[in-house]
């Protein structure tokens, strides 16, 4: 399918030239992350319900809405039909998403950095940082999408200014599972800019997917078997 051709209005439109198969695919990761996120994510919630602080489970929460939010808006935006201009709006919020669950990924750690001054202005600079993202992807669509790529790998290893205290309070294991994580996400960059590989959108989310559970287990292992 041609740019031009035979949607004209829609913008972007010549991006959008997935297979059924690929579809399917795409979908099946997405649910699968899904189910994923509802039901380990409802675990940590209800176990970490008497071990941590109101803040922290808080934060935790927030990230569990966030992913569910990531994945949702992801799976609508990926399987909305290319032929309507509503596609073009829930691109807006997909790319949106991601400073979104960026920022609620850093939030359950770094509220375990009690008393560190440093940690309090990082998750300033973090949520700021994705609030300036956000307002780009929402009033600006379509611009600076190469950049984004940038932001998002920026924002996300900008913790490693933290390593210190990070490794001096979390448990060996959540730290290894948070930079498994990290990993994992950067690596799916690659398959996200690869368009010319079949089921590159796939492969992409599956990678997000991976990413996103094990900075959930992180958090289940942090705050909850870390605390038995």
């Amino acid at each position: 399918m041609k740019d031009n051709q035979p949607y004209p209005d829609i913008p972007f439109i010549g991006r959008w030239h997935y297979s059924r198969a690929e579809m399917i695919a795409d979908g099946i990761v997405h649910a699968v992350g899904i189910v994923l996120a509802i039901s380990v994510g409802s675990a940590l919630l209800a176990l970490a319900a008497f071990r941590v602080g109101p803040g922290e489970y808080i934060a935790a929460a927030f990230y569990v809405v966030s992913l569910l939010t990531v994945l949702s808006v992801s799976l609508t935006y990926n399987l909305w039909p290319v032929s309507s201009p509503v596609k073009w709006i829930l691109r807006r919020f997909d790319h949106a998403a991601i400073y979104l669950l960026i920022a609620a990924t850093y939030t359950p750690f770094l509220a375990q950095l009690e008393g560190s001054p440093l940690a309090r202005w990082m998750i300033v600079l973090v949520w700021t940082a994705a609030a300036l993202g956000i307002a780009i992807k929402v009033f600006f669509p379509g611009r600076f999408d190469r950049l984004a790529i940038v932001f998002y790998l920026a924002i996300g290893w900008s913790g490693i200014v933290l390593v210190k205290p990070l490794v001096q309070t979390l448990p060996t294991t959540s730290l290894a599972l948070i930079v498994a994580g990290g990993i994992v996400y950067s690596c799916g960059v690659i398959f996200f800019a690869w368009k010319g590989l079949r089921f590159h959108n796939a492969l992409w989310h599956g990678f997000v997917v991976t990413g996103a559970g094990l900075h959930l287990a992180a958090m289940v292992d942090c705050l909850v078997i870390n605390r038995l």
